[in-house]
């Protein structure tokens, strides 16, 4: 924890990044009302979704990276929308059927992935990107260790209704990349309402 505490004092991670492109391109289609950026570091998702008008939780341990994100939020003129919460995604108490949208980008937490899913709201939609294992050749990410297996958040979120699921090799040589994504929505059922396969290109 230390080390993402000094990325961020020291400006080595960057302090405003651009939200991550899949959630700009499928927000559109997603419920209206309240998110929860899990792991939200500088709120790059979180100041997005709070832009977009959702009330936004963004949830770290790292008061460095909070300290950025609130700036953040200031500086794009949301702040009245986003709360930050410092704690521990590990040990967090997720509020059951609180929230409309959940984000979880870069951080492996798939061991509280059924909690998680639980505090998605009837119809509520989650977006999760984690680093996924590869043969190939990464730049950045963490080890195998801390990265998700080949199919292995695909099966995790099978009761939900996956909305958009994909593995791939992301990054220019000298930062390249691998991970999975996945857009579920906690709905069932063989006969339900879908976006459009288009916005997602």
């Amino acid at each position: 924890m230390a080390n993402w505490d000094e990325r961020f004092r020291e400006g080595s991670y960057p302090r405003d990044p651009d939200p991550a492109p899949i959630l700009e391109r499928a927000v559109s289609w997603f419920p209206d009302g309240r998110a929860l950026d899990v792991a939200t570091g500088t709120g790059r998702n979180a100041v997005f979704l709070a832009e977009q008008g959702y009330t936004v939780d963004g949830l770290d341990r790292s008061r460095p990276g909070l300290e950025i994100a609130r700036e953040n939020a200031v500086d794009h003129g949301v702040a009245d929308r986003c709360s930050w919460i410092e704690a521990d995604a590990r040990e967090y108490a997720y509020p059951e059927g609180a929230y409309d949208v959940i984000t979880i980008r870069s951080f492996q937490i798939m061991e509280r992935l059924t909690d998680i899913k639980a505090a998605l709201a009837p119809g509520g939609v989650l977006y999760y990107q984690p680093h996924l294992r590869t043969s190939d050749a990464v730049d950045y990410g963490p080890s195998n260790r801390h990265r998700v297996g080949a199919n292995e958040l695909l099966r995790a979120c099978l009761d939900l209704t996956v909305l958009h699921y994909r593995e791939c090799r992301s990054g220019d040589p000298g930062h390249r990349g691998a991970h999975a994504q996945v857009i579920a929505r906690n709905t069932s059922g063989d006969s339900q309402s879908l976006p459009h396969c288009e916005s997602l290109d």
